[in-house]
Formats: structure tokens, C-alpha cells, sequence
């Protein structure tokens, strides 16, 4: 199960889940509430929110039974990661992908990504985006078009704000890492500005069973600048 970032949607993974269902993996990419097509009710969306979301969609589509694995990117790592703490049972293996749930406060391009999203323009949205990538060239102007349209829907930019001011402002803390006995990969862009590379290596001492692997020409969404590099990672940790 794929669980994206902050501001993100499903189609972020691009064609990754695609090729794992290829591989002969059931896959499932999810809009978490607030983001891309799912709903965005007037509510708090709290990191507390989303692990109970994901885990009433686990258990009504029987999939606790099935023990899956949870690839969280950002926000989507600190759910993960946050479940996986709480309720181990319900997962297989673990895959965090430059996470949040460690930070200790807003980073100066977490803030300015906040400022875009409450005050989107082109020229803003795509000055954030390119500072999240190795190489600017990597965002075409689809990625930008297609936040500009998400981030204007109702309920959209409360849900940011809302989401963006709990996963900041708070943290998994190293008792939850402690918590999670799940085989875990960590992966991390080496050239991420917005969490830094330097809480990799947070995640992978707090975590027992962590292996982690940085990718040297990426930022913060490695899968999206080298799809074919994650994908046979994830493959590989997957089947091991």
C-alpha cells in the first residue's frame, strides 16, 4: 500500500505500483482524506486521523488478515511509520521514503511550500518544487498545473494547512521508533532540502530491523526523479 506526501496524491508514484502489480504484487495507492480526488471534510487532520483511516481501509477491504506492507512517502512515511508503531500486527514490512515524524519544527522550504499552497501561484509552486528536486529540469509543468488545480478545490487548502501544522509540530519520538519490530527500508534523496538527509540516519538507529539506502541525484521524492531505482528496491526488500 502507497501512502503519499503532503499536498500529494496517488498518481505521484507515478507507474511504480503498476510495475509491482506486474511483478505479481496487489497493490494500492491511496488519496489520504483532504488530498488529491478522496474528500476533504472540515475536520482536524492529524497524524492520529490519518493512521485510523488507514487502518478502518485496511480492515474493510479484509486486508489485516493479509498482513501488507505500507510504503509512506512524507507525511505518508510518519502515517506508516505511526501505524506500524501502534499496530504492528497489521503489517507485513515497512518502507519510509524521506519521512517526516522526526522533525522538530518546520524546515525554511517546508515553510515556503506551506506559504505556496495558502497563496498558489505558478512561478511560486514551481520555485518549491524545484528546490525538492536534484535537477529543476525535473518538474514539468504538468506536476505544477496539476497542484495549482488540487490545492483549489474545496476543502483543499484547510486540509494542507491543517495536516502541514500537526506533522510539523509534532513527532513519532524514539519510543514509537523502539515500537516497530517490522523489517524496514529506508530511503532517502541525498540531495532532500526539504527533511534532510541527516534524519535518515535517525530512523534507521530508532528502528531495529532498518536497512537504509540513499540515492545519490535525488531529492526529496526519489521514486519520482529515479522511478526505475526505487521500484527494483522496493521490488528486491519486498521479496527478501
Amino acid at each position: 500500500m502507497f501512502i503519499h506526501g503532503l499536498g500529494s496524491s496517488s498518481d505521484r508514484w507515478l507507474d511504480i505500483p503498476q510495475a509491482l502489480s506486474l511483478a505479481g504484487f496487489h497493490t494500492i495507492a491511496l488519496d489520504l482524506p483532504g488530498f488529491g480526488g478522496s474528500d476533504k471534510p472540515s475536520t482536524d487532520y492529524t497524524i492520529g486521523y490519518f493512521v485510523a483511516i488507514v487502518e478502518d481501509f485496511l480492515r474493510q477491504k479484509g486486508l489485516d488478515g493479509g498482513k501488507p506492507s505500507l510504503i509512506g512517502h512524507s507525511l505518508g512515511g510518519y502515517v506508516a511509520a505511526q501505524l506500524a508503531a501502534e499496530k504492528r500486527e497489521l503489517v507485513d514490512k515497512l518502507v519510509l521514503i524521506d519521512s517526516s515524524g522526526m522533525l522538530q519544527g518546520p524546515t525554511p522550504l517546508l515553510e515556503e511550500y506551506a506559504m505556496a499552497a495558502m497563496s498558489p501561484s505558478k512561478e511560486s509552486v514551481r520555485r518549491v518544487f524545484e528546490q525538492m528536486v536534484s535537477e529543476p529540469i525535473r518538474i514539468p509543468e504538468a506536476l505544477v498545473d496539476g497542484f495549482i488545480y488540487r490545492i483549489h478545490q474545496q476543502g483543499a487548502q484547510a486540509a494542507f494547512k491543517s495536516a502541514y501544522e500537526n506533522s510539523v509540530n509534532t513527532q513519532l519520538g524514539i519510543e514509537n521508533l523502539e515500537h516497530i519490530k517490522n523489517p524496514t527500508l529506508i530511503v532517502w534523496g541525498r540531495k532532500d532540502v526539504l527533511i534532510p538527509i541527516h534524519y535518515c540516519e535517525a530512523f534507521r538507529k530508532g528502528i531495529e530491523n532498518a536497512v537504509s539506502y540513499v540515492v545519490e541525484d535525488a531529492g526529496h521524492a526519489p521514486f519520482a526523479e529515479k522511478p526505475a531505482m526505487v521500484c527494483e528496491l522496493l521490488r528486491a526488500f519486498l521479496l527478501s
